[in-house]
Protein backbone atom coordinates (compact mmCIF):
# COMPACT_ATOMS: atom_id res chain seq x y z
CA UNK A 1 0.00 0.00 0.00
CA UNK A 2 1.38 3.25 -0.92
CA UNK A 3 1.10 6.46 1.19
CA UNK A 4 0.69 9.85 -0.20
CA UNK A 5 3.61 12.35 0.62
CA UNK A 6 2.99 14.40 4.05
CA UNK A 7 3.82 17.60 1.16
CA UNK A 8 0.90 15.92 -0.61
CA UNK A 9 -1.37 16.10 2.58
CA UNK A 10 -0.46 19.20 3.43
CA UNK A 11 -1.50 20.46 0.16
CA UNK A 12 -4.49 18.95 -0.39
CA UNK A 13 -5.27 20.04 3.26
CA UNK A 14 -4.66 23.76 2.67
CA UNK A 15 -6.96 23.09 -0.66
CA UNK A 16 -9.73 21.80 1.20
CA UNK A 17 -9.53 24.92 3.40
CA UNK A 18 -9.67 27.40 1.03
CA UNK A 19 -12.55 25.52 -0.92
CA UNK A 20 -14.72 25.79 2.51
CA UNK A 21 -13.27 28.71 3.12
CA UNK A 22 -14.62 30.21 -0.24
CA UNK A 23 -17.76 28.30 0.11
CA UNK A 24 -18.41 30.09 3.34
CA UNK A 25 -17.66 33.52 2.41
CA UNK A 26 -19.73 32.94 -0.56
CA UNK A 27 -22.72 31.54 1.02
CA UNK A 28 -22.57 35.09 3.47
CA UNK A 29 -22.16 37.29 0.13
CA UNK A 30 -25.31 35.74 -1.06
CA UNK A 31 -27.39 35.89 2.30
CA UNK A 32 -25.96 39.71 3.18
CA UNK A 33 -27.13 40.66 -0.33
CA UNK A 34 -30.41 38.83 -0.30
CA UNK A 35 -30.99 40.78 3.04
CA UNK A 36 -30.18 44.03 1.51
CA UNK A 37 -31.63 43.79 -1.30
CA UNK A 38 -35.32 42.83 0.71
CA UNK A 39 -34.60 45.90 3.26
CA UNK A 40 -33.83 48.37 0.69
CA UNK A 41 -35.75 48.06 -2.89
CA UNK A 42 -32.90 50.42 -4.81
CA UNK A 43 -30.64 47.40 -4.40
CA UNK A 44 -30.38 44.66 -7.03
CA UNK A 45 -29.59 41.62 -5.73
CA UNK A 46 -27.45 40.57 -8.89
CA UNK A 47 -25.37 44.41 -8.31
CA UNK A 48 -24.77 43.18 -4.76
CA UNK A 49 -23.44 39.81 -5.23
CA UNK A 50 -21.23 41.17 -8.09
CA UNK A 51 -19.92 44.32 -6.58
CA UNK A 52 -18.50 41.81 -3.96
CA UNK A 53 -17.54 39.14 -6.25
CA UNK A 54 -15.48 41.09 -8.02
CA UNK A 55 -13.51 42.03 -5.02
CA UNK A 56 -10.78 39.22 -3.93
CA UNK A 57 -10.95 40.51 0.02
CA UNK A 58 -14.54 39.12 0.08
CA UNK A 59 -13.97 35.80 -0.66
CA UNK A 60 -12.39 35.65 2.35
CA UNK A 61 -15.12 37.06 4.84
CA UNK A 62 -15.66 35.32 7.56
CA UNK A 63 -18.87 37.31 9.12
CA UNK A 64 -20.96 40.41 8.34
CA UNK A 65 -18.79 42.27 9.85
CA UNK A 66 -16.01 41.91 7.85
CA UNK A 67 -17.94 42.08 4.64
CA UNK A 68 -19.42 45.24 6.14
CA UNK A 69 -15.79 47.10 5.87
CA UNK A 70 -14.69 45.33 2.24
CA UNK A 71 -18.10 47.05 1.14
CA UNK A 72 -17.13 50.46 2.17
CA UNK A 73 -13.66 49.88 0.91
CA UNK A 74 -15.26 49.37 -2.51
CA UNK A 75 -17.67 52.05 -2.31
CA UNK A 76 -14.58 54.54 -1.46
CA UNK A 77 -12.82 52.51 -4.34
CA UNK A 78 -15.76 53.49 -7.12
CA UNK A 79 -16.07 57.42 -5.50
CA UNK A 80 -12.40 57.84 -6.02
CA UNK A 81 -12.50 55.77 -9.12
CA UNK A 82 -16.03 58.23 -10.23
CA UNK A 83 -14.03 61.46 -9.16
CA UNK A 84 -10.57 60.81 -11.62
CA UNK A 85 -13.34 60.04 -13.91
CA UNK A 86 -15.11 63.63 -13.86
CA UNK A 87 -11.16 65.34 -13.56
CA UNK A 88 -10.61 63.33 -17.10
CA UNK A 89 -13.58 64.93 -18.52
CA UNK A 90 -13.43 68.18 -17.30
CA UNK A 91 -9.61 68.47 -18.97
CA UNK A 92 -9.85 66.68 -22.16
CA UNK A 93 -13.33 68.60 -23.38
CA UNK A 94 -12.06 72.44 -23.36
CA UNK A 95 -15.36 73.15 -25.27
CA UNK A 96 -18.03 71.57 -22.89
CA UNK A 97 -21.50 73.16 -23.05
CA UNK A 98 -20.96 75.65 -20.21
CA UNK A 99 -24.23 74.46 -17.86
CA UNK A 100 -22.24 70.49 -18.38
CA UNK A 101 -19.00 72.37 -17.22
CA UNK A 102 -20.46 74.02 -14.11
CA UNK A 103 -22.40 70.06 -13.54
CA UNK A 104 -19.01 68.19 -14.02
CA UNK A 105 -17.23 70.84 -11.54
CA UNK A 106 -20.09 70.56 -8.65
CA UNK A 107 -20.07 66.98 -9.41
CA UNK A 108 -15.91 67.32 -8.39
CA UNK A 109 -16.53 68.87 -5.58
CA UNK A 110 -19.13 67.08 -3.76
CA UNK A 111 -17.20 63.47 -4.92
CA UNK A 112 -13.59 65.20 -3.27
CA UNK A 113 -16.08 66.37 -0.06
CA UNK A 114 -17.16 62.62 0.18
CA UNK A 115 -13.41 60.96 -0.28
CA UNK A 116 -12.42 62.43 3.32
CA UNK A 117 -15.75 61.54 4.64
CA UNK A 118 -14.94 57.81 3.97
CA UNK A 119 -11.78 58.00 6.42
CA UNK A 120 -14.32 59.44 9.17
CA UNK A 121 -16.43 56.55 8.25
CA UNK A 122 -13.99 53.70 7.74
CA UNK A 123 -12.13 54.97 11.32
CA UNK A 124 -16.46 54.61 12.79
CA UNK A 125 -16.99 51.16 11.33
CA UNK A 126 -13.69 50.14 12.89
CA UNK A 127 -14.31 51.28 16.25
CA UNK A 128 -17.75 49.94 16.20
CA UNK A 129 -19.33 53.65 16.07
CA UNK A 130 -21.86 52.31 13.65
CA UNK A 131 -24.67 54.92 14.34
CA UNK A 132 -21.62 57.42 13.49
CA UNK A 133 -20.88 55.72 10.32
CA UNK A 134 -24.40 55.38 9.31
CA UNK A 135 -24.58 58.82 9.35
CA UNK A 136 -21.21 59.53 6.96
CA UNK A 137 -22.58 56.90 4.39
CA UNK A 138 -25.99 58.38 4.00
CA UNK A 139 -23.78 61.84 3.00
CA UNK A 140 -21.90 59.99 0.61
CA UNK A 141 -25.82 58.57 -0.65
CA UNK A 142 -26.72 62.20 -1.41
CA UNK A 143 -23.57 63.03 -3.27
CA UNK A 144 -24.03 60.84 -6.09
CA UNK A 145 -27.84 61.84 -6.31
CA UNK A 146 -26.70 65.71 -5.69
CA UNK A 147 -24.21 65.43 -8.67
CA UNK A 148 -26.79 63.56 -11.09
CA UNK A 149 -29.90 65.99 -9.94
CA UNK A 150 -27.56 68.82 -11.03
CA UNK A 151 -27.95 68.00 -14.49
CA UNK A 152 -31.93 67.69 -14.55
CA UNK A 153 -32.25 71.29 -14.19
CA UNK A 154 -32.22 72.20 -17.73
CA UNK A 155 -33.81 69.72 -19.78
CA UNK A 156 -31.24 69.59 -22.80
CA UNK A 157 -28.41 68.11 -20.42
CA UNK A 158 -27.53 64.31 -20.50
CA UNK A 159 -25.37 63.36 -17.68
CA UNK A 160 -22.28 61.67 -18.79
CA UNK A 161 -22.45 60.03 -15.23
CA UNK A 162 -25.68 58.77 -15.00
CA UNK A 163 -24.19 55.02 -14.88
CA UNK A 164 -21.46 55.86 -12.17
CA UNK A 165 -23.89 57.89 -9.81
CA UNK A 166 -26.13 55.21 -9.93
CA UNK A 167 -23.45 52.47 -9.18
CA UNK A 168 -22.37 54.70 -6.01
CA UNK A 169 -25.50 54.92 -4.96
CA UNK A 170 -26.12 51.27 -5.03
CA UNK A 171 -23.02 50.39 -3.26
CA UNK A 172 -23.30 53.11 -1.00
CA UNK A 173 -26.69 51.56 0.36
CA UNK A 174 -25.16 48.36 0.25
CA UNK A 175 -22.70 49.46 2.65
CA UNK A 176 -25.64 51.50 4.68
CA UNK A 177 -27.52 48.48 4.40
CA UNK A 178 -25.09 46.11 6.54
CA UNK A 179 -24.37 48.94 8.63
CA UNK A 180 -27.88 49.23 10.04
CA UNK A 181 -27.96 45.27 10.25
CA UNK A 182 -25.21 45.72 12.38
CA UNK A 183 -26.42 48.46 14.47
CA UNK A 184 -29.94 46.12 14.91
CA UNK A 185 -27.65 43.26 16.23
CA UNK A 186 -25.84 45.06 18.80
CA UNK A 187 -29.30 46.47 20.29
Amino acid sequence: MILPSSSLLFTLTILLCSFLSFVCANRLIQQTCKNCSKNDPNISYKFCVTSFQSDHRSHYAKNLQELGLISIKITRHNVTDTNAHINELLKKNKSLDPFIKECLDDCVEVYSDTISTFREAIRDYKAKRYADCNVKLSSIIDASTTCEDGFKQKNYAISPLTKRNKDTFQLSAIALSIVNMLINTDK
